[in-house]
């Protein structure tokens, strides 16, 4: 697999049937691994193992429903109150991260109500902080670490 601006982290590969999976932390099972897939497991040990968010509160790929289609988001973290602190879209190295993207995770969003957002496709990396009472947003250079 292609290697991504992230720090260098463990995983756990196997190999099956001439697929190989990588097992995920959170779900605690061995997903097939594609390339958005590669990108998705190097943000969670980002969010784990480098910002120090418990893996508790952090969520991955689950359904959520918005203009009453269903959707999947990537990967959430959730506060210590149980509302979402963060919100990862992630995309395959390969796509470019365009405006296409933002709209999307700003329509899970509008749902979800988190107060970071981080858009990625393992090479750039996108943060923002979301004011949901001014309903404007505003970049920074990372999302904060983990904080008791």
């Amino acid at each position: 697999m292609q290697t991504l601006n992230f720090p260098t982290y463990s995983f756990r590969f196997k190999s099956s049937e001439n697929t190989l999976s990588i097992f995920d932390i959170i779900r605690k099972k061995f997903v097939y691994l594609q390339p958005e897939e590669w990108v998705r497991q190097h943000v969670v040990h980002y969010l784990a193992e480098t910002k120090r968010y418990p893996k508790i509160r952090i969520n991955v790929e689950k359904q959520l429903q918005v203009n009453q289609l269903k959707k999947r988001y990537d990967v959430i973290v959730f506060n210590p109150s149980g509302s979402v602190e963060i919100l990862v879209e992630c995309k395959a190295p390969n796509v470019e991260i365009t405006q296409a993207t933002f709209d999307q995770i700003a329509r899970y969003n509008h749902e979800l109500r988190a107060k970071y957002l981080m858009v990625t496709n393992g090479l750039v990396h996108y943060y923002c902080q979301m004011d949901h009472i001014q309903e404007k947003y505003s970049f920074l250079e990372d999302i904060p670490d983990f904080r008791r």
